[in-house]
């Protein structure tokens, strides 16, 4: 019997040791348990807790220094409640937001705040014809998210100051543009409209799911401006006003509700 009791007691200190260490744990510890779901970004100059700690650096999985990351995680991760705060602020990308979720497919973010330089994106800020340049702002009230799409969001986005780089035609100013966005049901729709004052004057709308998506827009430049007219023209039909009708669509489009196009 005595035997028995030593050996509970052994293991009660054991398991308050492992809880201990786990309440209390040096975010220096876990980044190699956590490096496998960065997606090659790597942090260093490592502070804290694995429950609120800091980043000196984040570093991107091309090498780039994206700046400094705070973050509160709560101890209900413990029992699979995920709750975390991120603050992130760097030269080309700053980031600020709330999750809760329950897996790590399923998400809902609130309140955020995001700051981009397109540059940062590569090969996926590439639109037809040419490559975006400038810095998107977002904010977004509300983001759920699963598998890494927005079954529901309501978002704002600020293009500013927006560019395309235009093979031969070198890089084209295209004024501040505004893009809102909702999603429902995992279906995102959205308008995009210029602020009224740069040289692209354009009015469009979107749709995107995971198996289609469509854009239809009308453009022309403000004042007249070759480079600018000859690239949108390579973007649809350009009526006698000069006004240029883009209808572009992709994977199963079809699949889209009919009341949403």
């Amino acid at each position: 019997m005595k035997h028995w009791r030593t050996a509970l007691v052994g293991l009660l200190a054991l398991l308050l040791t492992g809880f201990a260490l786990l309440w209390f744990l040096p975010a220096s510890w876990a980044m190699p348990l956590l490096a496998p779901r960065l997606n090659g970004v790597r942090l260093s100059d490592v502070s804290g807790s694995l429950w609120d700690g800091a980043a000196g650096q984040v570093l991107s999985a091309r090498n780039e220094n994206l700046g400094r990351v705070n973050w509160q995680l709560s101890r209900l991760a413990l029992l699979g409640e995920q709750r975390l705060r991120v603050d992130m602020h760097g030269p080309r990308l700053d980031f600020t937001g709330s999750m809760e979720g329950g897996s790590a497919t399923e998400a809902v973010w609130t309140d955020v705040q995001m700051r981009a330089d397109l540059g940062l994106f590569g090969a996926a800020a590439s639109l037809p014809g040419g490559q975006a340049r400038g810095t998107l702002a977002m904010t977004a009230g509300h983001v759920r998210l699963s598998g890494g799409w927005p079954l529901e969001m309501d978002a704002s986005i600020t293009w500013q100051p927006a560019a395309m780089r235009v093979p031969r035609l070198g890089e084209l100013p295209l004024g501040t543009l505004l893009l809102t966005l909702h999603s429902s049901k995992g279906v995102v729709e959205g308008t995009l409209h210029d602020d009224g004052s740069g040289p692209l004057q354009v009015a469009g709308r979107l749709q995107l799911s995971p198996l289609g998506r469509r854009f239809t827009a009308e453009a022309k430049p403000r004042e007249p401006n070759a480079g600018l007219q000859r690239w949108l023209s390579g973007l649809g039909t350009t009526d006698a006003r000069g006004v240029t009708h883009i209808n572009y669509s992709g994977g199963l489009a079809a699949a889209l509700p009919e009341g949403k196009r």
